[in-house]
């Protein structure tokens, strides 16, 4: 994308644009001065990516980004979005080192924007589907080709990067193999967990049309309907493609006083510090699948399985257990660790998990407690005979041994040599639900001006990023292009939960040249402005 922002474009129509103001800006320097940043497919991100090692190898594929009538099981059968018709996605397997060549087609209605962001791949800036940052957003009716080396084996996602389509159903399954594994077992299951709302009680744009109205703007009256825009009894399908811009309305907002429809109050969660989520959700899927018709995997007894359990919700921490079993966690965000055996995982947005279980003889249930939500995911695991239990079964499990990501140890090989830091970075996590202002440093990310206030770092060096939760909620926090260690010793991540009032200092080597978002993964909370750009210096 050129580097030339909007505001020079402004500039030099005022006619106020001299030689020293248009190049001051096209450099992307934002409010801080003359810092010049790396443009997104420049020669520093060109070269970055000729040092990755390559097996010559393509694999290529075309996904399409469409209106779609889903099957979530047990009759539930919403209008959503999705990738070539189904949610989630086609599973995307290659071989560490192999080039991925994905041409997005966006079929979207309304002129609906769109892009792809592969989360947790360290790739080459341009491919790294952030518009307007990295790339212009990719129109209604055209496409844009992704083309990129993998170069760390892993169990990743993709999903846009535009708006809150994250909540759609416009995600899908990223695994790198190892063709060096070391880990043995016998077979594995993938395992996505996501919350769903979309085409069921109305669509994630009128979620944050709600929500960003914040607490202030509530009818908490007890005698309110659903909606007190007088359309409780129309169908809202239509409206579905709606962006819900700065300037529009959202149909259950139009009449100042606001009823809560999706806003969800008192979720509590002693693991996730207080609060734990905004959203009310319907459904919480296992794999695309209502919990009252799961999803089964079905093996034999005694087997090593390694499940890869990805969180691609847009607002819930899930706590998982799988009944009458123990897993050991063998890796998170694709890195491995040191083995840990747990009794149930919690995973926030955007984490993974990777698990080994030895399954037992029976018929056993994997849930997806949603943290404070008092709702869960369900799926089944049969290896022989005996009944279903129901889909509100809580495992003993849900309540015994569980380690969070900073309590885990990196394993030897992927843990960073030790060394000075250059660069410490204060991020402070900023706003609250009475205004819906989330923010990083008391700043909310402006779209429209992506390289302004660019937290400033430089290829080589050693960065600290200090992120000090000044609010009263939990909040993972993922940067994209590099993953960090959390400590000196603990796991390598992309994507980390930082609790209420509380600090989390992470580590990283700044060895990918470019322009990286670091933001909640809250779809909601991101959207509204919790989101930074980390910005190499050219």
């Amino acid at each position: 994308m050129n580097s030339i922002n909007r505001r020079s474009v402004l500039l030099a129509g005022l006619g106020v644009a001299g030689a020293g103001a248009l190049a001051a800006c096209s450099s992307g320097s934002g409010s801080d001065g003359g810092n010049a940043l790396v443009n997104p497919s420049g020669s520093a991100v060109a070269a970055g990516e000729k040092k990755r090692k390559s097996t010559g190898r393509q694999q290529k594929l075309t996904l399409t980004a469409a209106p779609a009538m889903i099957d979530l099981g047990g009759g539930v059968m919403p209008k959503t979005w999705a990738f070539d018709g189904r949610t989630p996605g086609k599973e995307i397997r290659l071989s560490v080192g192999d080039t991925l060549v994905a041409e997005l087609s966006n079929q979207l209605p309304n002129k609906t924007t769109t892009s792809i962001h592969w989360h947790g791949i360290a790739l080459r800036n341009d491919m790294d589907g952030v518009p307007p940052a990295t790339q212009t957003a990719v129109r209604a009716g055209s496409t844009f080709t992704y083309q990129f080396i993998t170069d760390a084996p892993g169990t990743y996602f993709f999903h846009p990067h535009v708006g809150v389509q994250l909540d759609r159903g416009l995600y899908a399954p990223l695994i790198i193999e190892d063709p060096k594994e070391t880990l043995a077992y016998d077979d594995e299951w993938v395992v996505l967990l996501d919350d769903w709302v979309d085409g069921v009680t109305g669509t994630p744009d009128e979620v944050f049309a709600e929500l960003r109205q914040g607490m202030g703007g509530m009818d908490m009256g007890d005698g309110s309907s659903p909606s007190s825009s007088g359309m409780e009894g129309h169908d809202m399908g239509d409206m579905g493609g709606m962006d819900m811009g700065e300037d529009s309305p959202s149909p259950s907002a139009s009449s100042g006083g606001m009823s809560m429809k999706f806003m969800l109050m008192g979720a509590e969660s002693e693991l996730l510090g207080g609060d734990a989520g905004d959203v009310k959700y319907p459904h919480h899927l296992i794999n695309g699948r209502v919990a009252t018709d799961p999803d089964v995997y079905t093996g034999k007894p005694g087997k090593k399985v390694r499940l890869r359990i990805i969180n691609a919700g847009g607002d819930t921490a899930y706590r998982v257990a799988l009944g009458g079993h123990k897993m050991t966690i063998t890796h998170t965000d694709g890195f491995p660790v040191q083995h840990q055996e747990v009794d149930a995982l919690l995973i926030g947005m955007g984490e993974r998990y990777d698990v080994l279980v030895t399954l037992g003889d029976g018929v056993f249930p994997l849930v997806a407690l949603a943290e404070g939500k008092n709702a869960n995911g369900f799926a089944l695991v049969r290896t022989g005979s005996g009944s279903a239990p129901k889909p509100t079964v809580r495992p003993k499990e849900l309540d015994g041994m569980i380690m969070s990501a900073s309590q885990l140890r990196a394993a030897d090989d992927v843990r960073f040599k030790s060394a000075k830091t250059d660069v410490t970075h204060q991020i402070k996590l900023t706003g609250g639900m009475d205004k819906y202002n989330w923010a990083i440093n008391g700043r909310p990310f402006d779209m429209k001006d992506p390289q302004g206030n660019p937290i400033l770092i430089e290829e080589g060096q050693r960065v600290r990023l200090d992120f000090f939760n000044d609010t009263d909620m939990w909040h993972p926090m993922h940067l994209h292009g590099h993953t960090y260690q959390i400590g000196d010793s603990g796991p390598r991540k992309d994507t980390a939960i930082v609790l209420p009032k509380k600090k989390l200092s992470v580590f990283f080597d700044a060895d990918n040249p470019g322009q990286w978002m670091l933001h909640c993964h809250n779809a909601y909370h991101g959207e509204a402005g919790m989101m930074a750009n980390v910005a190499y210096k050219a």
